[in-house]
Formats: structure tokens, C-alpha cells, sequence
């Protein structure tokens, strides 16, 4: 589901980047959560629909 952070959350595993309040966020069913629609220096980042496009598992629960 997609939603808006409402607290600094670390990095995401994806681009390593910080999870920061007011990030727009997407949570997996094992609640682990991911950037969705992010800008950054380095550009426009989909984090979580980059990755489920090569890759449907959670990055960091595979055999969930």
C-alpha cells in the first residue's frame, strides 16, 4: 500500500538513501517499506516498482 511517512525511518534497501518524514512510501505485507516516487539528487526514484519489476519478493524477506 502506498502512504506518506510520518517519521525518519533509516535507509531503504533499495538506493540506500534516508526514509524521511514526508516521503511518499510504499509498505509490503511483511511491512518492510520502500521509496515510491521520490526525488533525489540523483534523480526521480521508484525504489520498490524498479525492483518488483526484475524481482516480485521483498528485498529484504526473499522467501517471504
Amino acid at each position: 500500500s502506498e502512504d506518506v511517512l510520518s517519521k525518519d525511518a533509516g535507509e531503504c534497501a533499495i538506493c540506500l538513501e534516508e526514509l524521511q518524514q514526508g516521503d511518499t512510501i510504499a509498505r509490503l505485507p511483511c511491512l518492510c517499506i520502500y521509496h515510491k516516487g521520490q526525488v533525489f539528487l540523483k534523480g526521480h526514484m521508484n525504489c520498490i516498482d524498479e525492483w518488483f519489476e526484475v524481482n516480485r519478493s521483498c528485498p529484504e524477506h526473499p522467501s517471504d
